[in-house]
């Protein structure tokens, strides 16, 4: 008799707990502190979502996402996004090589970066929007195409993008339908006073530490196939979308503040990675069925990318996490 699915999916919920908690201790030899968004990349990782991670320089953004690249024993490539660089330099480009032989000439294919599991795009908002794009397409489709050919990306396919907030000179900031790509966005501030001495300690002695291989891409295509499966229940899915449609000012329920404050709300992707967001959140749970409470979790790191403000909520000082905080408290 064949095993039953309800059996098999059991028994890959408790193998994605367990592998969650792998994941973290190997992640805590190398980066001190930041939990919440190491939560939240291996939340979007098993959504097939890519993020954006904001923060200041030195906060060790790089480190994390090899680091995450290494304990699963993914393909990792880093992209140094500056004003110079082509579409070419991400996505590969054609070469002639000449058989010493015959003599003949032919155009071969070179890889980019681009063709890995975990891309790095560092600084992503230094390059120009032609640049931008080719990785943006990249991420929306899995596959690049050159020279008329398409070419699928390994899976899975993960693009985690950086920004520097304090320093907007000779940068091209992502218009709303690009940002609207990346199911998160993901703030990294400075760490505490305990952290950043164990940072010290830890960087600056002779041991190297390097976290160990805990999951392969088989392993996590079958994580991600699993979350997939959780189920939803009817009012958790009407409380996601209601979410989203509030944020919009055209709206007929939507709050006056919406209205005032807003310019542009989330659009049907953002119902969708709410949906999506709260499904891993309870698999890494052990919870076959998410709750509002998932919903509610995921909601500042699914919308604040999303929303558009006013010049009326730049002049009151309202930011747009002020905005989704007063969304998430209310009752729909």
């Amino acid at each position: 008799m064949p095993d039953s699915p309800i059996l098999d999916d059991a028994a890959l919920l408790e193998r994605l707990v367990e592998s969650k908690r792998m994941i973290k201790r190997e992640l805590i030899k190398v980066i001190v502190g930041q939990e919440e968004v190491i939560d939240s990349l291996i939340i979007s990782l098993l959504c097939r979502g890519h993020s954006l991670l904001v923060g200041v320089p030195g906060l060790a953004k790089t480190l994390m996402i090899s680091s995450l690249a290494r304990a699963l024993d993914l393909s990792f490539s880093r992209i140094q996004f500056t004003p110079d660089l082509m579409p070419s330099d991400i996505v590969g480009t054609e070469v002639i090589e000449e058989d010493p032989q015959t003599g003949r000439r032919n155009f071969r294919f070179v890889r980019g970066p681009v063709f890995a599991n975990i891309v790095l795009a560092d600084e992503i908002n230094r390059t120009p929007p032609k640049t931008q794009s080719a990785l943006l397409e990249a991420m929306q489709e899995h596959a690049v195409t050159v020279q008329g050919q398409t070419m699928q990306l390994p899976e899975p396919f993960f693009v985690l993008a950086t920004q520097n907030p304090i320093e907007h000179e000779g940068t091209y900031p992502l218009p709303e339908a690009q940002l609207d790509r990346f199911m998160f966005n993901l703030w990294i501030d400075y760490p505490s006073r305990g952290e950043e001495v164990e940072i010290v300690r830890r960087t600056t002695g002779v041991e190297d530490i390097f976290p160990a291989k805990i999951l392969n891409a088989a392993d996590i295509i079958s994580l991600q196939n699993l979350v997939r499966r959780v189920p939803a229940a009817d009012d958790v899915v009407s409380f996601a979308v209601d979410l989203a449609r509030r944020s919009r000012p055209t709206e007929a329920d939507s709050p006056g503040y919406v209205r005032e404050w807003i310019k542009w709300g989330a659009g049907p992707r953002a119902s969708q990675y709410l949906i999506l967001g709260a499904k891993a959140r309870a698999a890494l749970a052990g919870r076959f069925v998410p709750s509002m409470d998932d919903v509610r979790a995921v909601a500042m790191l699914v919308l604040r990318h999303r929303l558009v403000t006013t010049f009326a909520a730049e002049a009151e000082g309202v930011s747009t996490p002020d905005i989704v905080n007063r969304l998430v408290g209310e009752r729909l």
